[in-house]
């Protein structure tokens, strides 16, 4: 439609609302002449006429009754347009950070609000927190606690979870109680700051044994190498969570609690710029409460989600 022809549907709905094309005229800002001629022109281009209408009354005919609430809801669709447009119009682009998981549909959800750039630098989530801060990010997928948000001045919200689970070496693929697990933590806290704070929550919390290493092995071989030295199973971290295991190791599930890790969308709390925001509301619609809800699911005290 033109721009005119717009203009006359929202004359259309400003005189059905009032029945009066004095007080419509008013509302619009234009002449009652000038209105009434664009009525006139809107029923010659849609062949039926709106309103009954004489010296004293106006009414919506029964056509211009039926036409009414599809005219409003187009009108409330090209009002939408024009705001999405706005919002990528010229806007600068936002920047998303991440450790190792991101919604599998992060394009779908932002194509239609921002333009939306991944950063290819993957970092750890305290890393990835301070740079949101510090405006090298605009926005970030991590783990961060209420105190590092209040610390950062940033805002979070929770897009999606893992359940960990732990692994064991030999044939036993039962359920393992969480205070019956292992949980390594790293010596390197510049890697490791965000497992580390969360692994000792867990083993205070539940009974787990912690495990000091220094070489990295909370992922990958040398991950699997502490497994198969360990007289426990080993809880699983978030980055080790789509990983093939080896042949002599075997998955077991934690129970007496459920042990879980959650990922955030996180972003600075006095962030003003439309693109950013609407890209925040297009990541968090939706997101249902991701089975954390149960009486034996377990996150650590101080954690968005809670």
């Amino acid at each position: 439609m033109t721009v005119m022809e717009l203009r006359q549907l929202r004359y259309f709905v400003a005189v059905a609302e009032e029945l009066n094309f004095g007080r419509a005229a008013e509302r619009l800002l234009i002449a009652g002449p000038s209105l009434s001629q664009q009525i006139k022109a809107l029923e010659r281009d849609l062949g039926v006429r709106l309103f009954d209408r004489d010296r004293r009354s106006v009414s919506l005919t029964p056509a211009g009754a039926a036409l009414l609430p599809h005219t409003r809801a187009l009108l409330e669709r090209a009002d939408d347009l024009q705001r999405r447009a706005g919002r990528l119009a010229g806007s600068e682009a936002v920047r998303l950070g991440y450790v190792n998981w991101l919604p599998a549909d992060l394009t779908a959800r932002t194509a239609g609000v921002a333009q939306l750039h991944v950063d290819a630098w993957i970092a750890p989530s305290h890393t990835q927190a301070a740079r949101v801060a510090d405006g090298s990010l605009d926005l970030a997928v991590c783990w961060a606690r209420d105190e590092d948000l209040k610390r950062h001045g940033l805002r979070a919200r929770c897009l999606g979870a893992d359940r960990l689970y732990a692994v064991a070496a030999g044939t036993d693929t039962g359920d393992v109680r969480a205070q019956d697990t292992a949980v390594l933590l790293d010596d390197d806290i510049t890697s490791w700051s965000s497992w580390n704070v969360y692994a000792e929550r867990l083993c205070n919390d539940t009974g787990a044994h912690a495990v000091r290493i220094s070489d990295g092995g909370i992922t990958g071989p040398a991950f699997f190498d502490h497994v198969r030295r360990s007289r426990r199973p080993v809880v699983n971290s978030p980055k080790g969570q789509t990983t093939s295991l080896p042949p002599d190791l075997v998955r077991r599930e934690v129970v007496a609690p459920t042990v879980h890790w959650t990922w955030s969308l996180v972003w600075r709390e006095g962030e003003t710029r439309t693109a950013v925001l609407a890209a925040v509301d297009a990541l968090c619609a939706g997101v249902g409460d991701l089975g954390l809800r149960p009486p034996d699911a377990w996150l650590p005290d101080g954690y968005p989600p809670r």
